[in-house]
C-alpha cells in the first residue's frame, strides 16, 4: 500500500458521494438548530415533514446501488492512502447499517422523533408525562426494530452503544459503571459531610447580555472561532455542525444563576472546538468528525471541568468577571468563587449536577434505558421508576415529572438506547487526556492562570481533534495517552481536587 492518496475519476467520485451525504447531514442539522432556536411554535408540524422527507432523500442517496459499487472497487484498490483506507472502511460499515434499515422505516422514524420533541417542549412545563407515554412507548418500538435489523449484538443497548461509541459494550459499560460508583459513593459522601461553601453570591441577579458576553469572552481565549460559529439560546445546550466551517453552539441563562449560562457555553465550545480542530481535507468525508461520543464528551468536560473550574481558571478571570458584576460580587473573593463553583451535592438536575454526583445521574438513565429496551420496565411505569431510583441512588425525590423523566431531552427525539453512556466514558477520558496533555507541556496550570490556552488546546488538536475518526476511539485513545481507557487519572483528579477544597481523603 502506498501513502500517496488516490486522485482518479473513480474516488473523485466517492468523494463528490460523500461531499453531497455530508451536506445532507448539514441541513438537516441546520433545521433541527432552527428547531430548537428560533422556530415559531406554530410551525412545528411543518418542520417534522420537512426532516422526515430530507431524512428519506439522504437514506436513498446513502444506500443507493450506484455507491454500493464505488464502495466495493474502492475496497479492492491496494494503492489508496492510509486516511482513504480509513474513510473505505467507515463508509462500508455505514452503508452496510444503512442499507438494513428500510427507507421508510427511517422517514417515518424521522418524522416520529420531530413530533416527539415538540410535544416534549410544552409537556415537561406543563407536568404532563402521561402527554408523552405513548411516544416514548413509539420511541422503544422504533428502537427495539432497529436493533433487531442487526441481529450480530444479541443485547439492544451493545448496538445502540456501538453506534454512539464504537467497540464498546454494555458489559465493558457496566464495568466502568461499577469502578465508578464504588469509589464515588464514600468520597461524595464525605465531602457533602464537610459542609457546604458560601454560595449565597451566586444567587443575585446577573444580567443576562452581561453573562452571555462573558462567557463568550472566554470561549475566544480558549480558541473557540466564532468566524466559523455562533452561539444562541435554547431550551437544551448543545453543539452541532452545519457544515465543514460552521459548528455552532448554544446555551442556557439564568439571571440568578451565573454558573448556568457560564458552565454550558464552557461545555459545548469544548465539543465545538474538537469539531472545528479536524483536519480541512477529512472534513466532507466519512472521518471528517468525533470519532465517538465518549471521546467527544471529554473535551466539553475538560475544557468545562478540568480548566473551567479549577483555581487556575479563576485565578485568571475571577478579576474579569467582578468588573462585570462589580455590585454582585463585591463582597465575594477569588477562594469564594472557586469553591462556590466546586460545590457537591446531592441535586435533581443532571445538568447542574457538580463532578463527583454526575456520574449518579448517568448511570440511573443508563439503567432505565436497559430496563426499558430489555422489557423488565414498561414506560407508563418509567416516571415512578425515575424517582425509586433516584431515592436509591442520590437519596432524593423530585417534586414533579418536570425534573424527573421529563427534564432530558434525549429520550424525546425519538430514540431510547445508548445516549447516555457517553457522557461517564467521557468524564473517565478527559482526565486521561489533560494528564497526557501535562506530561508533554508541564506547567499547564500557570498557563490557565495566564488565560494563556495555547499549548493545551495545541495538543488537543494535533493528538485529539485533528484525526478525526482516522483511528478508531480505542485506537486514538491509547495513541494520545499512552494507555487503554482507565479510570484511574479520573479518580486521583478528583480526589486530589476535592480532598484539597474539603480536606477530606
Amino acid at each position: 500500500m502506498t501513502s500517496t492518496p488516490a486522485t482518479d475519476t473513480a474516488w473523485e467520485a466517492l468523494q463528490t458521494r460523500w461531499q453531497e451525504l455530508a451536506d445532507l447531514g448539514g441541513i438537516g442539522s441546520l433545521l433541527g438548530w432552527d428547531q430548537s432556536t428560533y422556530l415559531p411554535a406554530g410551525a412545528a408540524a411543518g418542520r417534522s415533514r420537512q426532516q422526515s422527507l430530507l431524512s428519506r432523500l439522504a437514506h436513498a442517496r446513502a444506500t443507493d446501488a450506484e455507491y454500493g459499487r464505488l464502495l466495493d472497487g474502492a475496497q479492492n484498490r491496494s494503492d489508496l492512502s492510509p486516511a482513504q483506507t480509513r474513510m473505505v472502511a467507515v463508509a462500508r460499515k455505514n452503508f452496510e447499517e444503512a442499507t438494513r434499515l428500510p427507507a421508510d422505516f427511517v422517514a417515518a422514524w424521522s418524522q416520529h422523533g420531530g413530533d416527539s420533541y415538540s410535544a416534549w417542549t410544552t409537556a415537561r412545563p406543563d407536568n404532563d408525562f402521561a402527554r408523552m407515554v405513548p411516544y416514548l412507548e413509539k420511541s422503544r418500538d422504533f428502537s427495539l426494530q432497529a436493533a433487531a435489523y442487526f441481529p450480530e449484538f444479541s443485547d439492544p443497548m451493545d448496538y445502540f452503544i456501538d453506534q454512539s461509541d464504537e467497540g464498546m459494550t454494555a458489559q465493558q459499560v457496566g464495568d466502568v459503571f461499577s469502578k465508578l460508583r464504588e469509589a464515588l459513593v464514600p468520597l461524595a459522601d464525605a465531602v457533602i459531610g464537610a459542609g457546604p461553601p458560601r454560595t449565597d453570591f451566586l444567587g443575585r441577579h446577573y444580567d443576562s447580555g452581561a453573562q452571555l458576553a462573558f462567557g463568550e469572552a472566554v470561549i475566544r481565549d480558549y480558541g473557540y472561532d466564532f468566524t466559523q460559529g455562533r452561539q444562541d439560546l435554547t431550551h437544551h445546550p448543545f453543539m452541532t455542525r452545519l457544515g465543514g466551517h460552521d459548528v455552532r453552539i448554544t446555551t442556557r441563562v439564568k439571571t440568578n444563576d451565573p454558573g448556568e449560562a457560564l458552565y454550558s457555553t464552557l461545555h459545548e465550545s469544548g465539543h465545538a472546538m474538537y469539531e472545528q480542530g479536524v483536519r480541512d481535507d477529512f472534513l466532507g468525508t466519512p472521518i471528517g468528525g468525533g470519532v465517538s461520543a465518549g471521546v467527544h464528551e471529554s473535551q466539553s468536560r475538560l475544557w468545562e471541568n478540568q480548566v473551567g473550574r479549577s483555581r487556575a481558571f479563576w485565578a485568571a478571570y475571577f478579576g474579569k468577571f467582578r468588573d462585570a458584576f462589580p455590585e454582585q460580587l463585591a463582597d465575594v473573593s477569588e477562594e469564594e468563587m472557586h469553591r462556590a463553583v466546586n460545590t457537591v451535592a446531592r441535586s435533581l438536575i443532571r445538568t447542574d449536577a457538580d463532578e463527583l454526583t454526575y456520574n449518579l445521574h448517568v448511570i440511573t438513565r443508563y439503567e432505565l434505558e436497559r430496563q426499558l429496551l430489555g422489557g423488565t420496565l414498561t414506560v407508563r411505569d418509567l416516571n415512578d421508576a425515575w424517582h425509586a431510583a433516584y431515592q436509591q441512588n442520590l437519596g432524593l425525590r423530585a417534586p414533579s415529572d418536570v425534573n424527573g423523566v421529563l427534564q432530558d431531552v434525549h429520550w424525546y427525539f425519538g430514540s431510547i438506547g445508548g445516549a447516555f453512556q457517553g457522557y461517564t466514558l467521557g468524564n473517565v477520558l478527559s482526565a486521561q487526556f489533560y494528564a497526557a496533555a501535562e506530561a508533554a507541556n508541564p506547567g499547564l496550570e500557570g498557563d490557565i492562570a495566564r488565560a494563556d490556552f495555547s499549548r493545551l488546546h495545541g495538543w488537543l488538536k494535533e493528538n485529539v481533534y485533528a484525526p478525526g475518526k482516522l483511528y478508531k476511539p480505542a485506537e486514538l485513545v491509547e495513541r494520545a495517552t499512552g494507555q487503554a481507557m482507565t479510570v484511574e487519572p479520573y479518580l486521583k483528579y478528583l480526589r486530589e481536587k476535592y480532598g484539597e477544597l474539603y480536606g477530606v481523603s
